[in-house]
């Protein structure tokens, strides 16, 4: 690959929801998951801890039971449609990170599109205001987007 080739840097956006529930976060990274994956994006969803990855892994089998969204843990499987993973590096390029975390992730440049999920719950929200700005000093355009 040409060193010389610039990557466009990724679209940011910031799902902000009315709710302050934990399950509510991750009930939204669902629906952008089955999203990302049905407009052919392969997923990354990047989780806080192993319970949050649990829970999410969880919730994915039961979210629409109608419409079942192909998912695997990174140390299972680091190539499916859609990855929960905590720190590991995702296998697909140019895709969607969905960012659970409280912190940016370190592979930025790997993506097409990022989402962090915005609660209400005052600690989650002062993470999430100081990843939009760090965003911003990257160099970064972050958007907000109300649910």
């Amino acid at each position: 690959m040409d060193s010389s080739v610039q990557l466009t840097p990724p679209r940011v956006e910031f799902y902000v929801l009315g709710s302050a529930a934990a399950q509510d976060r991750l009930r939204a990274a669902c629906q952008l998951a089955g999203k990302g994956w049905r407009a052919g994006l392969p997923v990354f969803i990047r989780c806080t801890d192993d319970a949050q990855l649990t829970s999410l892994d969880e919730l994915l089998w039961h979210f629409r039971g109608e419409a079942f969204i192909p998912h695997n843990r990174h140390a299972d499987n680091p190539t499916a449609p859609v990855v929960l993973g905590l720190e590991e590096k995702p296998e697909a390029r140019q895709g969607l990170l969905i960012n659970l975390h409280s912190q940016l992730c370190q592979h930025l440049q790997g993506f097409s599109r990022i989402i962090e999920i915005v609660s209400q719950e005052p600690q989650q929200l002062a993470a999430c205001r100081e990843n939009f700005r760090l965003y911003r000093q990257k160099g970064y355009d972050p958007r907000r987007v109300e649910l």
